[in-house]
């Protein structure tokens, strides 16, 4: 996915627009996929030495996503389709493609998990967990499979959209996550790549892939905090994380912060009130209020009491000056692990699903004995 800066890169405010790359010539390709979406007048399509790299025009990225700033991009484009590959093109962070085939398959991908996340309705519970028990049970050592004959996409849906089912089952922020970006690739796999959704299938109905290994099996992490992305630059389908910035309420289970879906549109998921998404300022003012929700019950273990949140954030929205001094503090790169100082909530890295173009899969299923 990563590669190293041509020498020739575009700058965009005096930092490098990297965009996408194609491992081989694929110009006139590139440029019929582009016209097909409205978008060739807008992007450099340039090819040397047989690799083809692609890039928003400075004049559009300076009017329209000055900075880097993606997330009024939907406000132009005529569809989500669009403002992905706008975000992509514009990007400071080089994304790798072997054809236009494989783009089209990724941001299919990030399509169908945008789309999960905005109907992912799920209860909010760290220390415990349900699904529906006619497609799933749960085994001590492998988590929660799939029952004999369920279908994975049926399964995931059922799990986490409340309107299927009419049932709110328990999650984490971390694990619904899981389940919308499972369901993205699950969705494009059985459209274009059968015989992966079959390996899927067989793996989840003897073991899930989770946390850590989720991570490493699944997904791509871009940016660092030694190189981080843009503050305001988001590609819809990226997964990401808010910090808890405030040391105490960070130590409560569940509330360490948040895992969330950039789904485009300026909006962020919101599992637990799926009509009610985040933008970036009030997803930071709910997390910069967790302190004022912090209490000890009485074996002396630590709660956030969600009401008192709740009233907070509703109090801080409604003042203009409350709100200046919340993003003040929330709207600041985070502080490295363990450390607690003048850091805010925001991540410098991204994370996205690992590319599954049939004629060039990346995504590796681990062997389960």
């Amino acid at each position: 996915m990563t590669s190293m800066q041509p020498e020739s890169s575009h700058h965009s405010n005096g930092k490098p627009t990297m965009g996408i790359r194609f491992r081989q010539d694929v110009t006139q390709a590139c440029k019929a996929f582009l016209e097909t979406h409205g978008i060739l007048r807008d992007v450099v399509v340039e090819c040397q030495e047989g690799i083809t790299r692609c890039y928003m025009r400075e004049d559009w990225v300076a009017r329209f996503a000055p900075n880097f700033n993606t997330l009024s991009l939907h406000a132009h484009a005529q569809n989500l389709t669009q403002e992905i590959l706008w975000s992509l093109f514009m990007s400071p962070h080089e994304f790798e493609f072997e054809n236009t085939e494989a783009l089209a398959s990724a941001v299919r991908v990030r399509e169908n998990i945008a789309r999960a996340a905005s109907k992912t309705a799920v209860a909010f519970r760290t220390e415990a967990a349900e699904r529906p028990a006619d497609c799933w049970r749960y085994d001590e050592a492998a988590g929660f499979v799939l029952q004999p004959g369920t279908c994975l996409i049926h399964a995931l849906i059922c799990a986490t959209q409340a309107a299927t089912t009419g049932k709110h089952y328990d999650f984490s922020c971390y694990r619904a996550s899981e389940y919308v970006i499972l369901l993205g690739l699950a969705q494009e796999a059985q459209m274009h790549h059968p015989s992966l959704l079959a390996a899927m299938q067989k793996l989840n109905e003897v073991h899930a892939v989770r946390s850590g290994q989720f991570h490493e099996v699944y997904l791509h992490e871009y940016g660092s905090l030694e190189a981080p992305l843009p503050v305001h630059f988001f590609v819809p389908g990226d997964r990401l994380w808010f910090r808890n910035p405030h040391e105490a309420s960070s130590d409560v289970t569940g509330y360490e912060g948040s895992w969330v879906i950039y789904m485009g549109g300026g909006l962020f998921s919101n599992f637990w009130k799926h009509d009610q998404p985040f933008t970036l300022s009030t997803k930071c003012v709910e997390i910069y209020h967790w302190r004022d929700g912090l209490r000890t019950n009485s074996h002396g273990e630590a709660w956030i009491d969600e009401n008192i949140v709740e009233a907070c954030v509703n109090e801080t929205l409604s003042d203009p000056q409350k709100m200046d001094h919340v993003l003040g503090v929330m709207m600041r790169m985070r502080d490295g692990k363990g450390i607690y100082a003048e850091g805010g909530c925001l991540d410098a890295s991204r994370e996205c699903p690992q590319q599954i173009y049939v004629g060039d899969c990346e995504l590796q299923l681990p062997v389960i004995a």
